[in-house]
């Protein structure tokens, strides 16, 4: 468990971020890969992404092609959730909040080099995600040289954050809302 019902609501919140920061930095956490949610045209549209960073003001990073139907929505509506899970610890978290889109500026730019050899080939294929082709093999083209042109990172700046320990039928709920500035107001919640 990564919370009880006897830690207060400021170490169930320290609890959380310590895991989401882990998350970040250990590939084999559970809340490396995280189901990112976006308003699509036909309704809600939702996939796994790579917690790649969070940073210490709390905001989240992660990478995607510029081409991505993923990147069309947010142009549209920003407003995403992400939904970790923590099978050993038996604990969901889903944060709520605002992406911003960086492409081809300082702050992308400052990404790009972690990204090494043939991981750049995630973000310069010939032809954009999504794109119908005849033959899986016709997807594995991509140009002599590599470069971040299609490359784009979200920021993405948490709002509101629930933990959800499941614990057969005492389940605790926690959540916790931003107030700006770096402060969170918190609450507990019925499971």
């Amino acid at each position: 468990m990564l919370f009880t019902d006897e830690d207060s609501l400021d170490d169930v919140f320290h609890a959380i971020k310590h895991e989401l920061n882990r998350g970040s930095l250990d590939s084999r956490h559970p809340f490396r890969f995280v189901s990112l949610a976006t308003q699509g045209e036909e309704g809600p549209d939702l996939r796994y992404v790579v917690l790649r960073k969070v940073d210490k003001e709390f905001n989240f990073y992660f990478f995607t092609d510029a081409r991505s139907s993923k990147v069309s929505q947010l142009m549209k509506d920003g407003s995403i959730v992400l939904l970790f899970y923590h099978p050993g610890k038996r604990v969901q978290v889903k944060v709520s909040g605002e992406a911003e889109i960086h492409q081809q500026n300082e702050l992308s730019r400052s990404f790009w080099p972690i990204v090494q050899g043939d991981s750049q080939k995630a973000y310069n294929s010939v032809m954009a995600p999504g794109t119908i082709v005849s033959d899986p093999e016709k997807a594995f083209q991509w140009p002599d040289e590599m470069n971040d042109q299609h490359f784009c990172l979200i920021k993405f700046t948490p709002v509101e954050i629930e933990g959800l320990q499941l614990n057969g039928l005492t389940h605790i709920r926690a959540q916790f809302k931003s107030t700006g500035n770096g402060n969170w107001s918190s609450v507990w919640l019925v499971p």
